[in-house]
């Protein structure tokens, strides 16, 4: 007789265990919600973005470039004289003598006009 309850008595616990292994991820499917729903997401304390054009280059024409473009344009030792808000001037010399190039003062230095 203590056999047969010892065998029972595992046979329960079996049972039981194989049954509450299925009920727990159902339980977890379950949401309970006590206030409001449609609460947003939770406040973000860290420090904000830093502000536009923080650690990049300037957006007007690098001088440096200006020099570069008018090389290639065939000006020998040019360098720039001017930079305005709207243009960056660069002298130098080419066959024909003295010489002068203005390039627009954006980001790609597009050239303007040559005297």
């Amino acid at each position: 007789m203590m056999q047969f309850l010892a065998k029972a008595g595992l046979a329960v616990m079996l049972t039981a265990g194989t049954l509450a292994g299925t009920v727990v991820p159902a339980a977890a499917q379950l949401n309970i919600i006590i206030g409001e729903p449609d609460r947003g997401p939770p406040q973000d304390y860290r420090r904000p973005p830093p502000g536009r054009g923080y650690g990049r280059p300037s957006r007007g024409c690098n001088p440096q470039l200006a020099e570069n473009l008018a090389r290639d344009y065939g000006f020998r030792r040019a360098r720039v004289v001017d930079i305005t808000p709207r243009r960056v001037i660069v002298q130098g010399w080419t066959r024909r003598g003295p010489d002068e190039m203005s390039f627009g003062n954006v980001r790609g230095c597009p050239a303007l006009r040559r005297r």
